[in-house]
């Protein structure tokens, strides 16, 4: 008989969003956090760049706040803009009292503040380019230490558990089925509360920078129980991953742009001026579709970014991880280019939520990149995203900690039923499926999109998703066959919201619609079983 644990808080996911908002509860909560793999496994340890907030005195709130507007092409939500950015130092601060080091400078001891793309200041703090490293393996230290907190490492979440909540009327959200990755087992958690931060779903194409757990687990699980998504077409890539054979998904951070490395061609001459009068510097977006242009023009594989006149002592002090991971491929970056190529990186799109993180299910929350807040409009901005977690992280715990007094224990729900499905033989089914997903993603619903891509890509996944549901119907699951759901499920959203948005915006290119629409939408997709939620996000 399946397992079944009671803990006061569950939190699906175990990155910077995660593991900040466990640290910001109440002491005197029993809190789960679940965890794919290693809590070292996700994106957030990955993170180079750093974490925008403003801490110099030439730079302002106000400055931020408009930088990100601009980035957002005319989709932001002003007011989570200004909750976020106004909030943003002090959230930093959170950090540094929990122990996190940022770069100093030398002469002076204030903190080392560089600057990367749409930024018009320097205002990124961070650790050499390892912050996420810095970030994480700190909050990971302070969980250790929380007696309150308890860590599931190699488990996977199955599916949300809902039940009527008598008091309101609502549904609400009273745990997860969680599978053990060491022994296939399926335990029930249930909890008064529950936090999905599982990351974004960068997974579901080809090229990727992110880790391998980023296949849209919590929008996903989210959906199928009746939460609304928004801007899912708004998949962010990232200018320059190293390419490379042997290379798996090693993103070349942002901050060498920040610090005067440039983009060239094959024939070494450079070409973003021609595209943005910014250059390097321009919004992420313009930068990727340079690049994918400049590559399909030529036939070329890959272009090149070149930091190498800047000398060697500044590009080891600066960017060690950087040269040392290039150096393993054989490519010493003081002496020549990076060969470079764009990859999907971060989804602006997410699970609907307010200002403290609540979805439309009762005592179920999202925060981090799984959640849609208004804040990246339709494109991200350079380092807003670590800012994006944090702050949404502890406005999450607060709501958490005031409403839990009021939250009456789940009802009983029923165990884990795999008595009528089997092992499977025929795994190859799986890695044939999760291929063929991120190629026609790829193709079909990548930087620059047409009508036809889309509607082939649409096509493509209703039958895909037919094969995995009968699949997931028969036979025992498996992380592999869980994330390929999940991706199925995402990939859709993604297609559904690109196909309703005819316009060219931010992160959604396409052929057919090239101009910008005077009027500014989200594209919201609703589920059919919303009908028996309420309403709780005010729009702006």
């Amino acid at each position: 008989m399946t397992r079944q644990l009671n803990y006061d808080v569950l939190i699906v996911g175990s990155g910077v969003a995660g593991l900040a908002l466990a640290l910001q509860l109440d002491s005197s909560l029993q809190v789960a956090v679940i965890s794919k793999g290693p809590l070292i496994s996700g994106s957030s340890w990955l993170a180079q760049g750093g974490i925008a907030a403003v801490f110099d005195q030439g730079d302002s709130l106000q400055a931020h706040i408009d930088d990100t507007l601009v980035a957002g092409a005319g989709l932001c939500h002003e007011q989570a803009v200004r909750f976020v950015v106004e909030n943003g130092p002090s959230a930093v601060r959170w950090l540094i009292d929990q122990g996190v080091q940022f770069t100093r400078r030398e002469e002076s001891g204030d903190y080392h503040l560089t600057q990367e793309g749409g930024h018009s200041h320097r205002r990124i703090l961070h650790t050499a380019d390892a912050t996420g490293v810095e970030i994480t393996g700190t909050l990971i230290a302070r969980t250790r230490e929380a007696s309150n907190i308890e860590v599931f490492e190699d488990h996977c979440a199955v599916d949300l558990v809902t039940q009527a909540d008598h008091d309101s009327r609502k549904i609400r959200c009273s745990g997860a089925y969680i599978l053990n990755r060491s022994d296939g087992s399926v335990t029930l958690f249930q909890a008064r509360s529950v936090v999905l931060a599982t990351g974004g779903a960068s997974k579901a194409y080809l090229y990727s920078s992110n880790a391998d757990g980023a296949s849209g687990d919590g929008i996903a699980m989210a959906w199928r129980r009746g939460c609304r998504v928004a801007n899912m077409e708004f998949n962010q890539f990232h200018p320059t991953c190293l390419y490379h054979p042997g290379a798996n998904s090693l993103l070349i951070t942002e901050a060498l742009r920040g610090e005067g490395a440039q983009l060239l061609l094959p024939d070494g001459s450079r070409f973003m001026p021609n595209f943005h009068p910014a250059a390097e510097l321009a919004p992420r977006d313009i930068v990727a579709r340079a690049i994918d242009h400049e590559m399909k023009r030529l036939g070329a594989d890959c272009l090149f970014l070149d930091i190498s006149h800047k000398g060697s002592d500044f590009i080891t002090s600066h960017f060690p991880t950087v040269y040392k991971s290039c150096l393993n491929y054989g490519i010493d970056i003081t002496q020549t280019a990076i060969p470079v190529v764009p990859a999907a990186h971060y989804t602006c799109g997410g699970v609907v939520v307010d200002e403290c993180g609540a979805t439309d299910l009762q005592n179920l929350y999202a925060v981090g990149e799984t959640a849609f807040t208004g804040l990246h409009g339709a494109n991200r901005m350079a380092s807003n995203s670590l800012l994006e977690c944090l702050v949404y992280a502890r406005s999450a715990a607060a709501a958490i900690n005031a409403a839990m007094p009021s939250i009456r224990p789940p009802d009983f729900v029923k165990p884990w039923d795999e008595s009528q499905v089997t092992s499977s033989d025929e795994d190859v089914v799986i890695s044939h499926n999760w291929d063929e997903l991120r190629r026609f993603m790829w193709d079909y619903v990548g930087i620059v999109r047409t009508n036809k891509r889309l509607e082939r890509a649409e096509h493509r996944i209703k039958l895909l998703q037919k094969e995995i549901q009968e699949y997931y119907s028969n036979y025992k699951i498996s992380r592999d066959l869980l994330e390929l759901r999940n991706l199925a499920t995402v990939s859709e959203l993604i297609i559904r919201c690109a196909l309703q948005r005819r316009e060219s915006r931010g992160l959604h290119y396409t052929l057919d619609y090239p101009e910008l629409s005077a009027l500014a939408r989200d594209t919201i997709l609703v589920p059919l079983n919303f009908a028996d939620q309420e309403f709780v996000i005010s729009r702006r």
